[in-house]
């Protein structure tokens, strides 16, 4: 755990009780992150509640092993916390995983946007409804095994990326908002790399040390996503033409779900001079366009539905110099953001960057620094 905040009388999640009396709801998927973190706060002699959420049918054809939540990660959760002697329940929000995740995630598909489902789960199920229950359940705060980084500072609590940034996650949890960063903690990510969280996991002899993480979007086998967004939204495979910048027909597809901006690979359309990339998507008229590499630079990026966790006001400034990542694989690049009209802003790239994808989130951070500042959905360039 991270040390005991400085002021007389916390505990080392930073509330002003003992241990003993201090109630936390532990977010488990089964997986060794989160178990780790239910292991750590009960030895340390927390009231720990463990909650794994079932967020889909797990006979159905979405379901696949190694995936988080499906049926064996319900029993591994269950296990660790009979061997760790805290209770646990498991609660039923396929309903609402259906309804506020898995339909946005097909319907983004279809409007040629490149949706990001782990970030709707944590914004709409992990950390709204879950949350909610946590404190019916008369929870102190809500402790997940996400790799980010929690901390004080004069403004109230603040969300920093984690100290190893290959297992940062603070892409992902951009829409966290300061009401939910007060009542949140995150306990792994102070840690230097994964190999410390296994080494905890065998350390309190938990069966999961060594379970692999998984890769995959929870409901979606193998990364088919075509394949999933076709089972809920049969209409999606239709045909249409693959089209160049000029509108001269290249070559036919099978589905604009099957294409993503920046793909190369598989387009059915060799023999040219110059390889090509898919540049955008029409869902209107079923094209496909492709172009060279240069033409997905872009320099200006609209985002709307900005989530702001600055110390100041948004519109406070005219400008915001800060850095951003586009991509959950890239590293943040310097950009300047310009607040507009509502929750939206437009974010110029100091340098350009490749493959910015409608649907993908642009999240911001302090400049040479590890908060973030919060984050937004990029949308479609005119």
């Amino acid at each position: 755990m991270p040390p005991a905040a400085p002021e007389t009388g916390l505990n080392s999640l930073g509330i002003a009780k003992p241990p003993e009396e201090t109630r936390v709801v532990v977010a488990m998927s089964g997986g060794v992150d989160s178990s780790v973190v239910a292991a750590m706060l009960k030895r340390e002699g927390y009231d720990v509640v463990g909650v794994t959420l079932q967020l889909y049918d797990h006979g159905a054809a979405l379901a696949k092993k190694g995936a988080c939540c499906a049926g064996t990660d319900i029993h591994d959760a269950r296990r660790v916390a009979a061997e760790m002697g805290f209770p646990h329940y498991v609660l039923d929000y396929e309903n609402i995983f259906r309804e506020t995740v898995i339909d946005e995630f097909a319907d983004s598909y279809l409007a040629g946007a490149t949706p990001v489902p782990c970030i709707r789960c944590n914004e709409r199920v992990k950390f709204r409804d879950l949350m909610e229950t946590a404190r019916e359940l008369d929870a102190d705060c809500m402790a997940t095994g996400h790799y980010i980084r929690r901390r004080m500072g004069p403004a109230g609590p603040e969300l920093h990326m984690a100290a190893d940034p290959n297992r940062d996650q603070s892409y992902f949890l951009f829409t966290t908002t300061p009401e939910q960063l007060d009542y949140l903690r995150f306990p792994l990510g102070h840690l230097p790399d994964k190999a410390a969280t296994r080494a905890l996991a065998a350390e309190f002899g938990l069966a999961v040390a060594d379970k692999p993480d998984s890769q995959d979007i929870c409901f979606v086998p193998d990364g088919n996503y075509a394949a999933v967004i076709e089972k809920l939204r049969p209409e999606a495979a239709e045909p249409g033409e693959i089209t160049d910048l000029e509108g001269n027909v290249l070559g036919r597809h099978e589905g604009v779900i099957r294409y993503t901006v920046g793909q190369r690979r598989g387009l059915g359309i060799g023999g040219l001079a110059e390889p090509l990339y898919v540049v955008r998507l029409d869902p209107e008229t079923r094209r496909v366009i492709v172009g060279p590499k240069e033409a997905l630079r872009t320099r200006h990026v609209p985002v709307s539905g900005v989530n702001w966790l600055g110390d100041a006001p948004l519109d406070s400034r005219p400008e915001w110099h800060l850095s951003v990542r586009v991509r959950s694989t890239r590293p943040p690049r310097e950009a300047i953001l310009r607040p507009l009209s509502g929750p939206r802003a437009e974010i110029e790239l100091l340098n350009p960057e490749e493959g910015v994808a409608p649907g993908q989130a642009c999240v911001f951070y302090e400049t040479g620094g590890t908060r973030v500042l919060g984050g937004g959905w990029i949308g479609k360039r005119i």
